[in-house]
């Protein structure tokens, strides 16, 4: 059967926009075009994310930075293009998940000029080797998605020093010597 091209080319567009497959399209980073299972699992809308940077979608400016260093440095020298890691992706929602990320540049020479990027959520069990108190893992909820201590005593209604005295407890338990850190470490018990 011989398809004239523009009909191959909708047929193309169609299977993209329905492909059970979360995709984006990105250029240096910005999301160019998205199908529909890339906007249920990000929970944004299509005209949330056009022309946005991937940053929106990770929990922090580290992390976009960080794995962005990575990825670009390794499609610099990756021979077939492909780039693939677990990493922290955030929902519109505020809600921080583990995800596997694939990727593919179109432009070998500027990697991050045109690529095709694939997600998909990993719905792993982590095993905590630290005890939490149920305070500690409502309060840890709260540092993930970058409230201050005062800003979570007053969602729990509880004195600011409180919340301290708990955050300091947290990051001798998870051996944390900073923020970042001990934000990094709470994500792995969830």
């Amino acid at each position: 059967m011989n398809v004239p091209n523009r009909q191959l080319l909708d047929l193309k567009a169609m299977a993209f926009q329905v492909s059970p497959a979360p995709q984006v399209i990105t250029g240096n980073r910005l999301i160019l075009e998205l199908n529909s299972a890339f906007e249920n699992l990000f929970g944004y809308n299509r005209d949330e994310l056009l022309g946005e940077l991937l940053l929106k979608l990770y929990p922090s400016r580290a992390d976009f930075k960080t794995i962005g260093d990575r990825s670009l440095s390794w499609l610099r020298h990756a021979e077939n293009g492909a780039y693939s890691d677990e990493r922290f992706m955030q929902h519109q929602s505020g809600e921080v998940f583990w995800a596997t990320a694939n990727g593919f540049t179109l432009t070998p020479d500027d990697p991050f000029r045109l690529m095709v990027w694939h997600f998909e959520r990993l719905n792993r069990a982590f095993r905590p080797s630290v005890n939490l108190t149920p305070r500690e893992r409502e309060i840890s909820a709260h540092i993930v998605n970058g409230l201050t201590c005062k800003e979570i005593a007053r969602k729990l209604d509880i004195s600011h020093r409180t919340v301290e005295v708990h955050r300091g407890r947290l990051m001798k338990k998870l051996q944390s010597k900073n923020s970042a850190e001990l934000v990094s470490k709470i994500i792995i018990l969830k």
